[in-house]
């Protein structure tokens, strides 16, 4: 990293053609931030690339457009003084160097032209204010005012300006911090560190959609509890997420405590993450637990409980979801499910497991049966080698039962082999409650393992029901 010309990196066409037509226009213009960041960190260099113009950002970018080959459209948004070009595979924007001032209720800037200092000054972090130039007479040059390159080799996050300044400017970049120390395995500088924790509170001007999209990347990462710990440690999670700050600490009566957790929860965490990329299963391992914080009792003769822990939290995972704009959509009736069913294979792996019990597990999970499992292995938190080996043996048990009650019964998105409309014909019945009935009864028998999920047999015993019921079957059915 001690190059200062970084033109053999510039191989795309496009750079070449923004280089002319800067050129062509009379303003200067660099390549700066994620693009630069990545390059010098030898990481898979990103589709989506920032040029900073010295003039008009706009301009510049519908010259370029006129100057790749098929003429790419151009999408212009003035109010931000921003374009941008999608060319081939890359998002190319473009934006006028420019000085922002922020006022204390809002982390819009008031905006003026600058000079690319100014422009580099105004950005996060240093990693991220480096510019390769792409103007004919420094053709490839990197422009590092802020010794960003120093930083990345000390893997280090440290704000251009003082960090008080940085953050209370624009809170979200207390987030971003956190999410970059995570995804890239870098530490805060302490000062800026201790700056987040001074302006935490300013993390309420920013909208619920921005957190949570800086906070699915922290999620999103190889190791998501570097970040849930810095969010701890800062004191913006119980701003956040109060539900999951609920859970910390242990409590001890007549000698009888309790985990922390909170501390669980991280684990839990970190163990899925290195089985699945799914982001809704890293949030059902993230949620799991919270519902015992509200459900905590003792009780002399058995000491601690959570009872109902599961079904309070799926119901706590609706108001944390709307509360931070999440989708309440299946994404979150996905992560529901999990959180309501998360005990259940746990108590069939200590517990002599029936082949009722297993249809139920899998006529209840649906598809999603093997998320389930993924989210309860991973909820093997023991230090204890033995008891590990242990519960990971009684999974693996009750794995191979689902695939053999599968095979067998097929109970996966589960269809009455005899329909409503199949029951009404046969007892020349119109729509009442002995349908359902009857529907509910063949149910109960298949999962009990009474009869087969089979049409023949199901029909079978829908006629024994039917005559239990008093029903009489249609001659002309």
């Amino acid at each position: 990293m001690t190059r200062k010309n970084f033109k053999q990196e510039l191989q795309d066409e496009v750079f070449p053609i923004i280089a002319k037509s800067a050129a062509d226009i009379g303003i200067d213009c660099y390549v700066i931030g994620g693009f630069v960041r990545d390059l010098m960190l030898h990481k898979k260099i990103p589709k989506d690339i920032d040029i900073v113009a010295v003039g008009s950002g706009i301009a510049l970018a519908k010259k370029v457009a006129e100057a790749i080959p098929g003429k790419p459209k151009i999408s212009v948004f003035k109010n931000f003084g921003t374009a941008m070009i999608r060319h081939k595979a890359l998002e190319l924007e473009f934006v006028g160097a420019r000085t922002e001032s922020y006022q204390a209720d809002s982390r819009k800037p008031f905006v003026e032209n600058g000079s690319l200092f100014e422009d580099q000054e105004r950005r996060d972090f240093t990693i991220n204010t480096m510019a390769i130039s792409l103007n004919q007479e420094n053709y490839g040059d990197l422009i590092d005012p802020f010794d960003g390159i120093k930083d990345l080799k000390q893997k280090l996050l440290k704000t251009p300006l003082e960090p008080n300044i940085t953050y209370s400017d624009d809170p979200l970049r207390m987030m971003r911090a956190i999410r970059f120390a995570t995804q890239l395995g870098f530490t805060i500088q302490d000062e800026s560190l201790l700056a987040i924790s001074s302006n935490r509170d300013r993390i309420k001007i920013v909208s619920k959609e921005r957190i949570i999209d800086e906070f699915n990347k922290i999620l999103l990462s190889p190791v998501p509890s570097v970040g849930i710990v810095l969010l701890h440690e800062t004191g913006l999670l119980p701003l956040l997420f109060p539900e999951l700050k609920a859970l910390q600490g242990i409590e001890e009566i007549e000698g009888q405590r309790h985990k922390d957790n909170f501390w669980h929860t991280l684990e839990v965490v970190d163990n899925i993450s290195k089985a699945t990329d799914n982001l809704w299963l890293r949030w059902a391992a993230l949620l799991h637990d919270i519902g015992k914080a509200p459900t905590k009792k003792f009780d002399k003769k058995v000491g601690w409980t959570f009872h109902g822990h599961e079904f309070v939290g799926s119901k706590m995972v609706y108001k944390l979801f709307r509360r931070l704009h999440l989708p309440l959509n299946e994404k979150m009736k996905f992560v529901q499910k999990m959180v309501r069913m998360s005990s259940r294979p746990i108590i069939l792996a200590e517990d002599h497991i029936t082949d009722s019990a297993i249809r139920r597990l899998v006529f209840d999970a649906g598809n999603h049966v093997e998320d389930l499992m993924t989210l309860c292995e991973a909820d093997i938190t023991t230090k204890n080698p033995r008891k590990q080996q242990r519960y990971k043996n009684n999974f693996k048990r009750v794995r191979n039962k689902i695939v053999e009650v599968e095979a067998r019964d097929s109970l996966r998105n589960f269809q009455p082999p005899v329909s409503g409309e199949e029951i009404m014909k046969t007892f020349n019945l119109k729509p009442s409650r002995e349908i359902g009935i009857i529907k509910e009864a063949i149910k109960e028998a298949i999962l009990e393992g009474e009869i087969p999920n089979d049409h023949d047999k199901a029909f079978e015993y829908m006629l024994k029901k039917g005559e239990k019921l008093g029903l009489k079957v249609n001659p002309k059915r």
